[in-house]
């Protein structure tokens, strides 16, 4: 789910960027220290934007840098349970998938890809053994978020596609034809 969020700390603001008006050095230091941030409270941070406020700067004996409280705006992605995510299959493992999401990569396990066996092909690719569905590298997909890990350094994001109505974009509009050309069959018989 995307937020936007109102952060207020104190931002250390390296001596490199004194030679700038104090608003616009710390909004390069917010944008330089916020680049790849990630908690489990705000999510992933996409931009910062707007400086709302910034208070008095101190300097610590030893340290060369001002230290600025600063209040701000940004906006971030924060991956919730049962939310529904588009992204593109940016690897594939004997294992499963790795999806980007855009601000973040979510894994899904072969078992979770689609409702059929699957197995890993020589060719990199996910195969149903039934429906000969195969799922590779660039495919755009629909998932579930089923899971999320703050253990260790990175989110760990588990997904599924293994619910009617998601998978890869092509079977979602495969499945789709194949209800509405059964349904008008149905309506055709029910004429008769």
């Amino acid at each position: 789910m995307f937020y936007v969020t109102e952060i207020e700390e104190h931002v250390r603001v390296k001596p490199e960027l004194f030679g700038l008006p104090t608003l616009e050095a710390v909004e390069k230091q917010l944008e330089e220290s916020f680049k790849d941030y990630y908690s489990q409270e705000v999510g992933k941070v996409l931009s910062i934007l707007e400086v709302l406020d910034v208070g008095e700067g101190t300097i610590i004996p030893g340290d060369g840098a001002a230290y600025y409280k600063t209040k701000f705006k940004v906006l971030a992605w924060k991956p919730e349970l049962q939310e529904l995510v588009y992204g593109i299959v940016e690897e594939i493992t004997s294992f499963g998938a790795f999806i980007n999401l855009g601000a973040l990569v979510g894994m899904i396990h072969i078992s979770q890809t689609m409702e059929d066996y699957v197995s890993f092909s020589k060719s990199n690719a996910l195969i149903g053994k039934d429906t000969k569905r195969t799922l590779k590298k660039g495919d755009l997909c629909l998932a579930r978020i089923v899971a999320i890990s703050h253990k260790g350094k990175e989110v760990k994001i588990g997904l599924t596609m293994r619910q009617p109505g998601l998978g890869k974009l092509e079977w979602i509009k495969e499945d789709k034809i194949k209800k509405e050309k059964a349904k008008s069959k149905k309506a055709g018989e029910a004429k008769k």
